[in-house]
């Protein structure tokens, strides 16, 4: 069997296993990244050793990241964000900076990583997964309560953070100067470029609503959507932005609810944004996973010292301040005590971003099995057993007939 046969049958066990295993997470109750992640576990040299990530898969899971980025633009609400107000920046600017506060000095002090690498496995701590915590609130009955749009609307501002932090942190990992000048600068330009590339690619969209209706063949919305977003993943490598903002500044362009459609209302904000939503979907559910799979192919388990006690006490560490860390910012609420904890445990699932930063860290060799296979267990157990303890609690509020404090 030649190379591109080969490939192409590894390809087909990756879709297939990424699709049986979050179908099978979500029966269970858990986050589909979360079965897409051991199907790559199961696969690789973990268990199976079936599938290597050949450079097809590499290719495919960038594809995937850069979609992951233009999914979070496209959910990005700024009615939401505005709604909660300071409160919800309150909460978001503390649970940033406090896991990556805390998190670094863990990981470069306690157990001695390099700088980078504990920015890294710091950086990962820091993501919110919005949409875990959008189900977990709507499942609850709590996502129209105070509690609930704080939530959301930090969730979300801890994505925009995040993304800037991981840009920073990829330029870094590719040979930048890790200094406060070199940061400024890409930061710099990471805000000139989200903020000024969402707007050229509306005005492209609207090329691209008047093409539709004059077209005669179907599929011109998905087609030209996947050229703007690898188009503006290109273009933001010209600009000295890594790629992923690009699809990033993509999903911004076309959000209903972004910055964007507010100031330069057109007809890419109506009905033809739903489209684009509703016509996009399986293209970010057939890329995404690929990305999820490739992260556990990554994770050889048989070459992590399991009985050296390193991989348990990092993880455990690391896991107190990745939940404690979430708190920071809802302790400094002036709120009932019971919705400050809920607001806490609720900022606590980590998924989808928190995965791109373990696996950029992988990748560049900075992070070794032990250190890379005790990240990915932290970002598992806090995205896996947050819908328990928030269920746990908010029925011990109603127990203790403290619910109303919940609203």
């Amino acid at each position: 069997m030649d190379v591109v046969h080969q490939d192409l049958l590894l390809l087909v066990l990756v879709i297939l296993a990424a699709r049986f295993g979050g179908e099978i997470a979500t029966r269970v109750g858990a986050p589909a990244v979360m079965g897409e992640l051991v199907a790559g576990v199961v696969l690789g040299p973990s268990l199976l050793g079936l599938v290597a990530p050949v450079e097809l898969i590499r290719v495919l899971a960038e594809i995937g990241v850069v979609f992951l980025l233009f999914r979070a633009g496209l959910e990005t609400d700024g009615h939401r964000l505005l709604a909660a107000g300071p409160k919800a920046i309150v909460v978001a600017l503390g649970g940033f900076f406090g896991p990556l506060v805390l998190g670094y000095l863990l990981c470069r002090w306690a157990f001695a990583l390099p700088p980078l690498g504990a920015l890294i496995c710091a950086g990962a701590l820091t993501a919110t997964s919005v949409a875990i915590s959008v189900r977990l609130l709507g499942d609850l009955g709590l996502i129209e309560t105070d509690a609930g749009q704080i939530v959301l609307g930090a969730a979300v501002l801890d994505d925009l953070i995040g993304v800037i932090a991981l840009a920073v942190l990829v330029q870094m990992s590719g040979g930048a100067e890790l200094s406060l000048p070199g940061a400024a600068k890409i930061i710099l330009f990471v805000l000139v470029f989200a903020l000024l590339a969402p707007i050229g690619a509306q005005w492209l969209m609207r090329l691209v609503a008047g093409l539709e209706t004059r077209s005669e063949t179907p599929g011109v919305i998905p087609t030209m959507v996947v050229a703007l977003v690898l188009f503006f993943a290109w273009a933001a490598e010209l600009f000295g932005v890594p790629h992923i903002l690009g699809g990033f500044a993509a999903g911004l362009a076309l959000s209903r609810r972004s910055y964007v459609s507010q100031l330069f209302p057109n007809p890419v904000n109506g009905p033809f944004a739903r489209r684009v939503q509703q016509e996009t979907r399986p293209l970010i559910q057939l890329f995404s996973p690929i990305f999820f799979v490739l992260v556990g192919l990554s994770l050889d388990l048989q070459a992590v010292a399991w009985g050296s006690g390193f991989i348990w006490v990092f993880s455990l560490s690391l896991g107190a301040v990745a939940v404690l860390g979430k708190f920071v910012g809802a302790v400094l609420l002036r709120a009932p005590w019971p919705q400050r904890v809920l607001i806490g445990m609720a900022m606590v699932p980590r998924a989808e971003v928190a995965l791109i930063f373990a696996q950029m860290g992988q990748s560049a060799g900075l992070l070794d099995p032990p250190v890379y296979a005790g990240l990915i267990m932290v970002i598992a157990y806090t995205t896996l057993l947050s819908p328990f303890w928030v269920r746990r609690f908010r029925d011990l509020c109603r127990r203790t007939g403290r619910a109303h404090h919940l609203a």
